[in-house]
């Protein structure tokens, strides 16, 4: 009795927490400019206007810039703190790594707001270089959690066999170590552009004059007639991140099983 109530509790959690999504394709592909019941007709003409909104064009583009250079410098960023974690000791690691990790909880108006009053004190214009700062350090904590288990996972023995053999430290991290970590760098790289290209709190306070995609589809919820575009829009990036996602998921997994650690559970 007590396991038949989990599972329907469970149901009804997913029902609550995934229904949304699975409308917007449902009202994305209604003739109909009312988002009610019931639908009208089958119709592309939303997915033509979105594709021909050229100030859409370039939120999408200023997106990606900061999506990609933000998944760059996290990784690049959670590869150094991961590597330093998982194979050194040193004074204050724990209370280091903890305040690196301190944006996971932390709420995003707190980090967006302090941010900006940084910037401001420094005289940094606002543009999307602070953009990419601000994503930067979300990302990084998620790009850490994800190499943590990649690099924790690695048999020492290979390491200690390379220097064995006349390798350096370097040689032995390029031709030995990284090879192995590459699924979770993958993975932390998909994971960090994910959650870029859908933040809209430090985007909205560090942009500027300019547009990202999140702050164009805020823009636009206040006329009606855009939200049928605007549901359009939200299927693609919600079919997007289902694909980045299971891409970064079969990384992970790929990466665990090339090293023989235990999963612990991932991102799906």
């Amino acid at each position: 009795m007590k396991f038949s109530s989990l599972k329907g509790y469970a149901f009804l959690y997913l029902v609550f927490l995934y229904a949304p999504i699975v409308l917007l394709p449902v009202f994305a592909f209604n003739s109909g400019t009312i988002i009610a019941f019931p639908l009208k007709g089958f119709t592309l003409d939303w997915f033509r206007d979105l594709f021909a909104n050229q100030t859409l064009g370039l939120a999408l583009k200023n997106s990606l810039i900061i999506a990609v250079s933000t998944s760059i410098l996290s990784t690049t960023l959670g590869v150094f703190a991961a590597r330093a974690s998982t194979r050194f000791k040193f004074p204050g690691k724990t209370g280091v790594m903890g305040l690196i990790m301190l944006p996971l909880v932390l709420p995003e108006i707190i980090i967006a707001s302090s941010l900006l009053v940084v910037l401001l004190a420094v005289g940094m214009p606002l543009s999307l270089f602070t953009v990419i700062l601000g994503h930067t350090l979300m990302a990084t904590p998620y790009a850490i959690a994800v190499l943590n288990a990649a690099f924790s996972s690695l048999d020492r023995s290979l390491e200690e066999a390379a220097y064995d053999l006349g390798e350096t430290k370097w040689s032995t991290f390029r031709l030995i170590i990284l090879p192995l970590v590459t699924p979770g760098i993958i993975s932390s790289a998909l994971m960090s552009f994910t959650i870029s290209l859908d933040e809209f709190i430090v985007a909205f306070s560090l942009a500027g004059k300019e547009t990202t995609l999140p702050i164009y589809i805020f823009s636009q919820l206040r006329f009606p007639k855009q939200i049928p575009m605007i549901m359009a829009l939200g299927t693609c990036l919600v079919v997007a991140s289902i694909v980045l996602l299971a891409t970064a998921e079969y990384f992970r997994r790929r990466g665990l099983a090339k090293t023989g650690a235990k999963d612990t559970g991932g991102f799906l």
